[in-house]
């Protein structure tokens, strides 16, 4: 039984989400997302200016005169959302927690997926896989997407993102539009994540709180390591420990972008503190502009 709590949550969410994907989103979804390839869609006359290759001979053959293959853009696609749901995204020092930010974020993506007529699916996971949902369409499905996103018991602690993609591999066959949603703190997948963009298209959408990159000045501090139950104090006044922390937190994320720049993911920075609204207009509009170069 779901708490009446997360049922307002979810239905703020839901209203909230859904006003942004129509006032804000419409058309940039599908502006940078192109189906999977061309299906066929008719036989019709052949008209000058047409290639020779479209014809279809068979029914030229019984017709008597030239016909050729008509072919539309396979426009549905899978859109899979990889949500990390492990105890660091339980943190958050601006109002606001790592995963209620990352359960928007499904938010928005499902209900962009859902009004271009595309399938959606999840899988949550922390250092296992916790939950796959399988891809779909309709409100409905929707709703469940946004339920798990924010509702979720997961058994694990830790993280394990090259476990979360190459079950993606092994559930998915098709081609699909996978949003890898984590703050990363996680090593060793860069290899893996390589692989599954060859076959996958993954845009890696990281989450941060502002405190993870510098340390406030609040005296003697105990910090304890959601994932690991690791303890330490720190002296938040020592300008040594501040800069030391500072310094962890650049390498972190020059690492992490090296990483995302080598595999050949496309990435989104947002914070705990700010809108994801502006952030995911910057990769659209970037993703668009380089599309249009090809």
């Amino acid at each position: 039984m779901i708490p009446k709590e997360v049922i307002r949550k979810i239905r703020r969410i839901q209203i909230t989400t859904s006003r942004k994907v129509t006032d804000v989103f419409a058309g940039k979804y599908q502006s940078v997302f192109k189906g999977a390839g061309m299906e066929f869609d008719e036989v019709r006359n052949y008209n000058p200016g047409d290639e020779i290759r479209s014809i279809d001979w068979n029914v030229t053959a019984r017709m008597g005169h030239p016909f050729v293959k008509k072919f539309v853009e396979e426009r549905e696609l899978t859109i899979m959302i990889l949500l990390d749901v492990s105890m660091s995204e339980k943190y958050g020092t601006s109002g606001k927690l790592k995963s209620e930010l990352a359960a928007e974020l499904c938010s928005v993506i499902a209900f962009s997926a859902t009004q271009n007529n595309d399938k959606v699916g999840m899988i949550t996971f922390t250092d296992r896989v916790e939950r796959f949902i399988p891809p779909k369409k309709g409100l409905r499905h929707v709703l469940r997407v946004i339920r798990e996103g924010l509702y979720n018991n997961p058994r694990g602690k830790g993280t394990n993102i090259k476990n979360v993609l190459e079950h993606l591999n092994r559930v998915s066959t098709r081609r699909t539009i996978t949003f890898l949603i984590s703050d990363f703190i996680d090593e060793g997948y860069g290899k893996t994540l390589a692989i599954i963009n060859k076959r996958h298209d993954v845009i890696a959408v990281s989450i941060s709180d502002p405190s993870e990159t510098a340390l406030p000045r609040s005296g003697m501090v105990r910090f304890e390591d959601a994932e690991t139950g690791k303890v330490f104090v720190v002296d938040t006044f020592s300008g040594e420990a501040r800069d030391h922390y500072r310094k962890s937190a650049a390498k972190f994320i020059k690492e992490r972008s090296i990483i995302f720049r080598d595999a050949g993911v496309d990435s989104v920075d947002v914070y705990t503190n700010g809108s994801y609204v502006e952030p995911l207009i910057r990769f659209f509009r970037k993703r668009k502009k380089r599309m249009a170069v090809r």
